[in-house]
C-alpha cells in the first residue's frame, strides 16, 4: 500500500509499505477514505511540533470503511464507515486513573507518535472506531475530530451564560470552536483574524464582534465592546502563534480563563503579574477526552452542522502540493482533506 511518510522535517515521501494486518490487539482493518491535514501535521512536516518522532506516517483526522474484524471485535462489523479515535493510552498512570487519558503519561498519538492515516489501510483496536453519521461525506467526517477538539477546550473553559469569549483565530480549529462555543450560549462571541473574509464568515455563523488586529488597536477595542470595558471573561487562543498566549493573558479580565492549544516551543513573554494580579486561570487543553460519541450525536441531532465546510480536497499521492499550498497561507483556505482512492489531482477547491 501507499503511504505519506514524514522522514525527517522538510522531507515528505509517497512510500511503499506492507498492508497491515490485524491481530488481538488491532482487531479491525479500516481502509481509509479520507485524513485532513492540520496545523500540527505542518508542524510534523516543518519539525516545529515538538511531540512528534521521526519518521512518520501522519495523519490523525482519520475515517474510512472497516473491512476486516477479528473475533474479538465487537463495537463494529464489515463495512461500517467509521471515524479513529487518535489518543491511545496506558489506562493506569496518574492522567489516566483520573478520567484525562487525552494526557496519559504513556501517550501515544496517531499520526504523531505511532503512524497514523495518510496510508490506504490501518489496523485499530475496535474500540477506537467510532460509526459515522448516515450521509455525511467521508470528507466532511474528517472534520469530526478537530470539532472534538473544540468540545474538550470548551469543558476545560468551563464557559458559563454571563461570560463573553473571545476566539482568537478563524482557521479550521477557530471555525469548530465557535460552532461548539454557540452552544453553551454566552452573552458574548468575539471572535479575532487577521483575513476578513474569515471575519466575515464567522459573523454569518454566529459571532457577536469581529475585531482584525491587524486593522484595530486589540486590547482597547476589546476594552469598547465587552460590557463595562472589562474584557472577555474567557479567551481561547485557537491561533497559537508565538505571542498569542501573551496577548491573551494581557487582554483578559479578571477572573478569567484563558485556553491554550499550542504546540510552539518558541519563548514568548508572560509575566507573573499579569496573571496572578487577575487571578487568572490558564488551562492547556490537548487533543480530546472520549469526545467522539459527544460530537456524532451533536451531528445527529442537527446541533453541529459539518456539510461542505472543506475548502480543498486533494489526493494523498499529491500531499507535497497541498503542504505547499498549505504554508501559502492563502485567505481561501478552511480545511484541506486528502482522500485516498481515485486518480491523483491537484489541489482544487471543493465544489462536490
Amino acid at each position: 500500500m501507499k503511504a505519506v511518510r514524514i522522514m525527517e522535517p522538510e522531507n515528505l515521501r509517497i512510500v511503499e509499505e506492507e498492508k497491515p494486518h490485524i491481530d488481538e490487539k488491532n482487531n479491525v482493518l479500516v481502509q481509509v477514505k479520507a485524513s485532513g491535514l492540520c496545523g500540527s501535521d505542518a508542524g510534523i512536516y516543518h519539525g516545529t511540533n515538538a511531540a512528534a518522532t521521526y519518521p512518520r506516517i501522519i495523519g490523525h483526522e482519520i475515517v474510512g470503511e472497516v473491512v476486516e474484524c477479528g473475533p474479538t471485535a465487537k463495537k463494529v462489523k464489515v463495512g461500517d464507515r467509521v471515524i479513529i479515535d487518535q489518543v491511545t493510552n496506558c489506562g493506569h498512570c496518574y492522567a489516566c486513573r483520573h478520567g484525562r487519558p487525552n494526557v496519559c503519561q504513556n501517550l501515544q498519538v496517531r499520526g504523531v507518535h505511532i503512524d497514523g492515516g495518510y496510508r490506504e489501510f490501518i489496523a485499530v483496536p475496535d474500540e477506537h472506531c467510532y460509526i459515522l453519521p448516515e450521509g455525511l461525506r467521508y470528507v466532511d467526517a474528517v472534520l469530526i475530530e478537530p470539532t472534538t477538539i473544540a468540545v474538550q477546550a470548551c469543558s476545560r473553559a468551563e464557559i458559563k451564560e454571563d461570560d463573553e469569549v473571545l476566539i482568537n483565530g478563524q482557521g479550521a480549529l477557530g471555525a469548530r470552536m465557535l460552532s461548539i462555543v454557540k452552544l453553551y450560549h454566552p452573552k458574548k462571541i468575539i471572535v479575532s483574524d487577521i483575513f476578513d473574509e474569515k471575519l466575515q464568515e464567522a459573523l454569518e455563523n454566529g459571532a457577536d464582534i469581529a475585531i482584525n488586529p491587524m486593522k484595530e488597536n486589540f486590547a482597547e477595542k476589546l476594552k469598547e465592546v465587552t460590557t463595562d470595558g472589562y474584557g472577555p471573561t474567557v479567551s481561547i487562543d485557537c491561533a497559537c502563534t508565538k505571542d498569542s498566549l501573551g496577548t491573551l493573558i494581557g487582554v483578559t479580565g479578571n477572573a478569567g480563563r484563558v485556553i491554550t492549544m499550542g504546540f510552539t516551543t518558541s519563548p514568548t513573554e508572560v509575566t507573573n503579574f499579569g496573571i496572578t494580579s487577575k487571578e487568572l486561570d490558564i488551562r492547556g487543553s490537548r487533543l480530546q477526552n472520549r469526545k467522539f460519541q459527544e460530537v456524532i450525536d451533536l451531528v445527529k441531532e442537527g446541533k453541529v452542522d459539518l456539510d461542505h465546510k472543506i475548502s480543498h480536497v486533494c489526493d494523498f499521492r499529491e500531499a507535497q502540493s497541498a503542504f505547499d499550498f498549505n504554508d501559502t497561507h492563502d485567505p481561501s483556505i478552511r480545511k484541506i482533506v486528502f482522500t485516498m482512492e481515485g486518480e491523483p489531482y491537484k489541489v482544487r477547491p471543493d465544489k462536490d
